[in-house]
C-alpha cells in the first residue's frame, strides 16, 4: 500500500500563503503510474516487477503551476519521481542575491546513501506537476527489490554535487564581481569626476581668455606695452613652474591664509575687480607680490586689472589641464591594474610573482585602504611559481577583504612572502578582534558566515580552500585576540602542481 504523505511534509505553516502540491482527489491507476515511470530515463531497463514495486509503494501528488513542492531548510523525507511537468529550484537568503539553480532532475529529493536532512533550496512547480514520492523508511526495501537503484542513486548524487557546486561557484563569482565592480567604481569615479570638473573649468576659461586677449590688445597704449606684458607672463609662468615643488610657504593652513591676505590687500589697494576670487588662485601658487609689482611697473593702471585677471585665468586653465592629464593617467593606471589582476589576454597558467600578485590585489581594493597601514615583508629571493594567476588573485582578494572586514577598514594589514624548502608561503595578517575559537573549525565550510544575513554567501573561504587545493597547496589560520593570520602554502616545483 502507498504511504500516506503527512500534512507537515507538504504544507508547512511557515508559508501559509503558498499553494502546495496535494494528494489527488482521484488517484491514478497502477498501470498509469507504471507507464509514467517508464518514461523516466533514470529508470531505463527496470523490469516490469520493479516498475510495479515503485508504483505500488509511492505516494502520488499533483500540483498546479507555481505550487510549492519542497521548502528550503524544512526536513526532507522523500525521494521524488517527477512524472509530469518540471520543478524549478532556487536558494534564498544566502547572500545579496537569490541563487537560481534551475530545474531538478526527474528523480530528485532525498536519495539512499545521502546525508541530506533538510532541503537546501525551494522547489516550485513549473506548469502542472505530477509526482510519486517514496518515503525514506522504504529505501532499504527498495534497494532489495531493485538492486540497480543503488548505482542509479549514486550517479544522481554525483550529478547533484556537480550541479550545485557549479551554481555555488557561479554565485561566488557574481558576489566577487559585484565587490570588485564597487571598488572600481569608487576608484574610477574620483579621477573621472576631477577630469570632468577640470574640463568644464578649462572650457569656461578658454572663452573668457579669448575675450580678455582682444580687450587687452585694445587697452594697451603701444605695442611695447603689450610685448612687456607678454614677456611678464612668460616670466611668471617660469617662476611658478620652477617653484612648484617649493611648498614651504604653504606648510600650514595659517601660512596659506596669511599669504592670501597679503595678496588680497595688494589687489584691493589697486582696485582690482574680483580680488576675492583672484587672491586664492595666486596664493595657492605661492605667487610673490614682488612679481605683481613688476607687472604694475610695465603696464598702465587701465591695463593692470585686466592683465592680472587674465593671468589668474591662465593659472586656473593650467591647473585644469594638469588635473585632466593626471586624472586620465590614473584611469589608465587603474585599467592596466585590472588587466594585470585578471591576467586578461593571457594564457590560463602563468609564471606568477607572488609579491606582484598581492600588490595588484591591493590596487583593486585601494578604496578601502584609506585608514589602513599596510606592512609588506616580501622575500625578494622567492622565485615565480607556475599557477592560475587570476584564481590566486581571487584567493588574495577573499583573504584581504576578510581582514579588512574584521578591522572595519581601520588597522594594520600585514602581507608577507617567504620560501621554505620547496614551498612558497604567503601570509595575510590583521589586528582585528580575532576568530572565535568556537567557530574556527567551521570557517572553511561552504555557506558558513558570521556576517549579517544577506551580506555574504559564506563561500569566500571555501573558494580559497578549493583554489589552493587545485594548486596542490594548503591554507591554515592562526587567530588570537587582535591577531589573525591566514597562511597559504604553495609548491614551487611546477611538476608537483601540474
Amino acid at each position: 500500500m502507498p504511504i500516506e504523505t503527512r500534512t507537515d511534509d507538504i504544507r508547512p505553516s511557515l508559508y501559509p500563503e503558498t499553494v502546495y502540491a496535494t494528494l489527488p482527489s482521484q488517484p491514478s491507476s497502477l498501470a498509469d503510474r507504471v507507464v509514467a515511470l517508464r518514461a523516466l530515463p533514470q529508470l531505463d531497463d527496470l523490469t516490469e516487477d520493479e516498475f510495479t514495486w515503485l508504483a505500488t509503494h509511492c505516494t502520488e501528488r499533483v500540483a498546479p503551476d507555481g505550487a510549492s513542492i519542497f521548502i528550503q531548510n524544512e526536513p526532507s523525507h522523500h525521494l521524488h519521481f517527477i512524472l509530469q511537468g518540471e520543478v524549478h529550484v532556487h536558494r534564498r537568503n544566502v547572500g545579496p542575491t537569490t541563487l537560481f539553480i534551475g530545474r531538478t532532475s526527474p528523480v530528485t529529493g532525498k536519495l539512499p546513501f545521502s546525508r541530506m536532512k533538510t532541503w537546501g533550496a525551494d522547489g516550485y512547480s513549473f506548469g502542472a506537476v505530477w509526482t510519486l514520492d517514496l518515503h525514506e523508511d522504504l529505501f532499504p526495501a527498495m534497494l532489495l527489490a531493485i538492486p540497480s537503484m543503488a548505482q542509479r542513486c549514486v550517479s544522481l548524487l554525483l550529478d547533484r554535487v556537480r550541479d550545485f557546486t557549479r551554481a555555488d561557484e557561479q554565485a561566488a563569482k557574481l558576489v566577487a564581481l559585484g565587490k570588485l565592480a564597487a571598488n572600481l567604481a569608487h576608484e574610477l569615479n574620483n579621477p573621472a569626476s576631477a577630469a570632468q570638473r577640470a574640463a568644464a573649468t578649462l572650457s569656461h576659461n578658454l572663452s573668457e581668455e579669448d575675450d580678455a586677449k582682444y580687450t587687452l590688445g585694445r587697452l594697451c597704449s603701444s605695442q611695447s606695452e603689450l610685448d612687456a606684458y607678454r614677456a611678464w607672463i612668460t616670466q611668471a609662468r617660469e617662476w611658478i613652474s620652477t617653484n612648484a615643488i617649493n611648498r614651504s610657504i604653504l606648510s600650514s593652513p595659517l601660512a596659506a591664509t596669511d599669504r592670501e591676505d597679503e595678496l588680497l590687500a595688494w589687489l584691493e589697494a589697486r582696485n582690482i575687480p574680483n580680488s576675492w576670487a583672484i587672491a586664492p588662485v595666486l596664493a595657492e601658487s605661492a605667487f610673490p607680490t614682488t612679481m605683481l609689482d613688476a607687472l604694475a611697473a610695465e603696464v598702465t593702471s587701465a591695463v593692470l586689472p585686466l592683465a592680472i585677471s587674465n593671468f589668474a585665468a591662465l593659472i586656473r586653465s593650467a591647473r585644469a589641464s594638469s588635473t585632466i592629464v593626471g586624472s586620465t593617467k590614473r584611469i589608465f593606471d587603474i585599467i592596466a591594474a585590472i588587466k594585470d589582476y585578471s591576467y586578461m589576454d593571457q594564457v590560463p597558467i602563468q609564471d606568477v610573482n607572488l609579491a606582484h600578485s598581492l600588490e595588484r590585489t591591493l590596487a583593486m581594493l585601494q578604496s578601502r585602504l584609506g585608514h589602513v597601514i599596510v606592512e609588506r615583508e616580501f622575500d625578494l629571493t622567492l622565485p615565480s611559481i607556475r599557477a592560475y594567476g587570476s584564481e590566486l588573485n581571487q584567493v588574495w582578494t577573499a583573504l584581504i577583504e576578510n581582514a579588512l572586514d574584521a578591522m572595519q577598514d581601520r588597522g594594520t594589514l600585514g602581507l608577507s612572502t617567504r620560501i621554505k624548502a620547496q614551498f612558497a608561503f604567503v601570509e595575510i595578517r590583521d589586528d582585528g578582534p580575532g576568530i572565535d575559537p568556537a567557530i574556527k573549525e567551521r570557517i572553511f565550510e561552504p555557506f558558513f558566515t558570521t556576517k549579517p544575513l544577506g551580506t555574504a554567501l559564506g563561500l569566500g573561504l571555501d573558494a580559497v580552500q578549493r583554489i589552493v587545493a587545485k594548486h596542490f597547496g594548503s591554507v591554515n589560520v592562526e587567530s588570537t585576540p587582535n591577531f589573525t593570520c591566514f597562511q597559504v602554502r604553495l609548491p614551487l616545483d611546477r611538476t608537483l602542481v601540474y
